[in-house]
């Protein structure tokens, strides 16, 4: 396997996190720079987290910098490959001189990167470290010891590629490993790379002040504006981009909520096509635990319509066009909903969704239509094949090969929020974005 570039590695460990990792809302994002700070900005984008470094430098063998003896980081973290130090016969003093060498480079780069910033609380929180790539792991072991001296909760290891043993290697350095690869012949991290220029300290700070890596609008696009409306289940998030063609309502399934990382995935690429989104709860913490509330379309589609009323008379949305994305349960909301008298939605897209528990409206639905759904999901293709015979609208089956009922499955996701944007851009009536600035 090869990635493009380290964006590229980024954004397939988002996808790799996505579908096995636990669950990581709140979750803080720490890139070790340079060189993991590109692949950490695609992960912090794609999950919603807080993006920060932890600076950490490698203490390469005198003659060999690239072969690393250990690493010193922040806070006077230190780790020895006392393996690497007795192999190569490297004297005690000569360590200390490549130590206090790179010792003061930590010190240049980590004014460089904070510009006076206090790093991000760690308290409490799931960390996830990374970087872009794992050979010796020593940058690694060091990076995870400081996280955990901040107060780290859980600390998450994840790279896109390293060696097949790294984790018995790394030990209890950290909670849980993800890597995207992990082949047996390892030899070095660049190997997997088609292009692994050496990452500048621009690069890294463009990474750390990008808006959207940032909290929790970070799957945004550049220049998009954030707002909360209260609603009777909690905050409505709304993203929207400068000029915005319209907006997308999320309508979440079961389970799921306006803090969905996939959603939030999603909504970053219908960010990037000019259209906004809102991402909000249909049911409070406690309606979840009810069974009868999750799986009913009447209730949940009542609910979506009174969201979207609530958010469209924010400033910002005001007079655009309007799509529904709903996923699992949630597309079954939108079905309902979509027969409900008053309601316009321009276009509805469905996610793995559950048109059977809509069957009773589906043939007075006339929205342009697109479901989505994984080719693994066998009985759901199924009942979406059904389904889209029954819908009054334009519609449309697209069937993700290989992917599940959650498309957790490396770049199945992608394929649903390309999917998703096409849709919306071509159906929404046009009328948002430069037509409002003009008036």
């Amino acid at each position: 396997m090869h990635f493009t570039d380290r964006a590229d590695a980024g954004r397939r460990l988002a996808e790799a996190l996505l579908s096995g990792a636990p669950d990581l809302r709140g979750a803080v994002v720490v890139a070790l720079p340079r060189g993991g700070a590109p692949v950490a900005a695609e992960v912090a984008a794609a999950l919603g987290a807080e993006l920060d470094v932890c600076v950490v430098r490698k203490v390469g063998v005198p003659g060999q910098p690239e072969v690393a003896m250990g690493a010193v980081g922040e806070d006077g973290a230190r780790v020895v490959n006392q393996q690497v130090v007795d192999a190569v016969g490297v004297p005690p003093e000569a360590f200390a001189a490549v130590e206090a060498r790179e010792r003061a480079e930590l010190a240049r780069r980590a004014a460089a990167y904070r510009r006076g910033r206090a790093p991000v609380p760690l308290a409490g929180r799931t960390v996830l470290v990374v970087d872009d790539g794992v050979a010796t792991g020593s940058s690694a072991l060091a990076a995870c010891r400081i996280v955990r001296a901040r107060g780290a909760a859980r600390v998450v290891l994840a790279v896109p590629v390293a060696p097949h043993d790294w984790a018995e290697r790394l030990g209890g350095a950290a909670d849980a490993y993800v890597a995207v690869h992990a082949p047996e012949g390892f030899r070095a991290v660049g190997e997997f790379y088609r292009d692994f220029r050496q990452t500048t300290d621009a690069e890294v700070l463009a990474a750390l002040e990008h808006p959207g890596a940032t909290g929790p609008g970070a799957a945004e696009a550049p220049g998009t504006a954030g707002y909360e409306v209260p609603l009777a289940a909690g905050p409505a998030v709304l993203a929207v981009p400068a000029d915005p063609l319209g907006v997308v309502v999320f309508a979440h399934g079961s389970g799921s909520g306006r803090g969905s990382p996939r959603n939030r995935a999603v909504a970053g690429r219908l960010h990037r096509a000019g259209l906004a989104t809102v991402l909000f709860d249909l049911l409070t913490p406690g309606e979840a635990e009810e069974p009868w509330k999750v799986f009913d379309p009447g209730l949940l589609g009542g609910r979506l319509v009174a969201a979207t009323r609530t958010v469209l008379r924010h400033h910002a949305l005001a007079g655009l066009p309007y799509g529904w994305f709903g996923a699992s349960t949630g597309a079954a909301a939108a079905l309902w909903a979509a027969a409900e008298p008053g309601a316009a939605p321009a276009a509805i897209v469905s996610r793995g969704g559950r048109p059977d528990l809509a069957a009773a409206r589906l043939s007075l639905v006339a929205v342009p239509t697109l479901l989505v759904v994984g080719g693994a999901d066998g009985e759901v293709v199924e009942l979406n094949r059904r389904a889209a015979a029954e819908l009054r609208g334009p519609s449309a089956l697209q069937v993700v090969p290989g992917a599940g009922h959650l498309f957790a499955e490396p770049g199945a996701l992608a394929a649903v929020a390309d999917l998703a944007a096409h849709w919306f851009v071509r159906w929404l009536p046009p009328g948002g974005g430069g037509d409002r600035a003009r008036h």
